[in-house]
């Protein structure tokens, strides 16, 4: 009987040894994805900051400048694109929308983003864009693979339409999570208008051919991201924009068209950080909890197993023979 049942916990121990690297090597890279069909809003301010008056064309500060970043999953488009890649693809169509202190629209800038579900690799497909205009990215954006590394990677930059590597800093604790800094600098580098922005009279889209006035750009791009799952708990920038000459600026030199310190809104912070850790613990199943218990397990069995083998093989002991029955006389 002991030896039937240690076969049968030798069976199981083999089975969850084998199940561990397997449901962490194998079964995640197919099952962790980021979903098509997202849709995230993020909210960032700069309090204070430096704004061009587009109607006087001066630099003023202001209280308050607002950009709603929006990020939505485009389902249709992704499916078109998985029949001809051959693999699990994500499509965000985002808009970056930046607002005065009265309301009013500054300047908005849309993107597509292409990419592969599992590895957020960028996957080069027709409608790749930013605001309008085609774009082959390299490198990240928004979002960091899963089981981020700690080293520098690529990220994309939508002002310049060029990525530039984006450095990890250190691992810091942010709001009880331990997490990955990472910063991004990129220097003064001439950029497009963007093609909507509310300037009298004149088409964004071609003010620089018309009036020869360049637009130039510079920031510290700074991230603090969650390791396990890649998703940035928060970030900030500290954002520089210049108009430089031209016959727009009326004989100047150069103007200030926004500087300021960009740090997403406190109750989006929080938001994003209860998020982050429900979706963490998904991820932590498959590459970590999960594997090492069934390895723990099957440790457990094979140990059981083989007790039970020992005890199955061991002499048993011979009863002495009962003494005979004293026979009354």
């Amino acid at each position: 009987m002991h030896r039937r049942a240690s076969l049968v916990l030798l069976a199981f121990a083999v089975f969850f040894a084998a199940l561990s690297p397997l449901l962490r090597w194998y079964a995640f890279p197919r099952l962790a994805k980021i979903p098509p069909s997202q849709y995230q809003e993020v909210v960032m301010e700069a309090k204070p900051a430096t704004l061009l008056d587009y109607g006087t064309l001066r630099a003023k500060e202001v209280e308050k400048l607002t950009i709603v970043q929006t990020l939505k999953g485009n389902v249709e488009e992704s499916e078109k694109i998985e029949r001809s890649a051959g693999r699990d693809v994500v499509v965000w169509d985002t808009l970056s929308y930046v607002q005065g202190p009265d309301g009013k629209m500054v300047s908005q800038i849309p993107e597509r983003y292409i990419f592969d579900a599992h590895s957020q690799a960028p996957v080069h497909a027709t409608g790749e864009s930013v605001d309008g205009e085609p774009v082959r990215r390299e490198g990240i954006e928004y979002k960091w693979p899963f089981l981020t590394e700690k080293r520098d990677y690529e990220y994309f930059d939508a002002q310049t339409r060029t990525s530039a590597p984006i450095h990890y800093r250190g691992t810091q604790k942010y709001r009880g999570l331990d997490v990955y800094y990472f910063e991004q600098t990129i220097p003064w580098t001439k950029v497009p208008f963007p093609k909507k922005m509310p300037i009298p009279g004149i088409d964004a889209g071609t003010l620089e051919k018309q009036t020869g006035t360049t637009r130039w750009y510079t920031t510290k791009r700074m991230f603090w991201v969650d390791p396990v799952t890649g998703a940035p708990v928060n970030g900030e920038e500290i954002h520089t924009e210049e108009l430089r000459g031209g016959t727009l600026l009326g004989g100047r030199d150069k103007v200030t068209a926004f500087a300021g310190h960009v740090k997403m809104r406190p109750d989006y912070v929080d938001h994003t950080v209860e998020l982050v850790k429900s979706q963490r613990l998904l991820v932590l199943l498959l590459t970590s909890y999960l594997p090492w218990g069934f390895l723990l397990l099957a440790g457990g069995l094979l140990t059981l197993s083989l007790v039970l083998e020992a005890r199955s093989r061991r002499p048993r002991q011979r009863r002495p023979d009962p003494e005979p029955e004293p026979v009354p006389v």
